[in-house]
């Protein structure tokens, strides 16, 4: 999957990500360390050093991984793009509510329901393959949630 493809979020039947922006100082990183270029360690021939980044741009994808088996996916981070002119930077981020749980689900209905079915069979497939229910307790209540209903279109809902 290379960095562009979760973009097709866009287009699915999951709700939209915002897009939120940050002009100022560098702060932020891509994913892990601030924006950097790798350059020859001219002491150590075949090591590489890193080097704060002045000007340039990086397309920070989707930060995903599998955990037990092929379909057991695992958040890490989300994509953002950022655009670093010495000391400053601008960021586009892609923000979703719940995030774990949206991008999650929409990897497995991405990458692992049948693209024959139509939309709504596919939801129904991404519900009973990956399921998003939870219980939580908050000062002894019990509260149950499905986290599909905050996460896909409310015109896609079926129950």
């Amino acid at each position: 999957m290379n960095k562009f493809t979760w973009m097709k979020v866009f287009n699915s039947p999951f709700i939209r990500p915002k897009i939120r922006f940050y002009l100022g100082k560098l702060a932020y990183g891509t994913p892990y360390f601030f924006p950097r270029v790798w350059k020859d360690n001219p002491d150590k021939p075949g090591y590489k050093i890193s080097t704060p980044k002045k000007i340039g741009f990086d397309f920070v994808g989707l930060g995903w991984k599998t955990k037990w088996e092929d379909t057991d996916y695992r958040y890490e981070w989300s994509p953002m793009w950022s655009f670093v002119f010495f000391k400053l930077q601008f960021c586009v981020f892609f923000v979703v509510d719940h995030p774990a749980n949206y991008w999650e689900s929409w990897l497995y209905y991405e990458r692992s329901t049948d693209k024959t079915k139509t939309i709504k069979e596919r939801i129904e497939q991404t519900k009973i393959g990956f399921p998003q229910d939870y219980i939580q307790y908050t000062k002894g209540e019990k509260k149950n949630i499905d986290y599909y209903p905050l996460i896909l279109k409310k015109d896609l809902l079926t129950n």
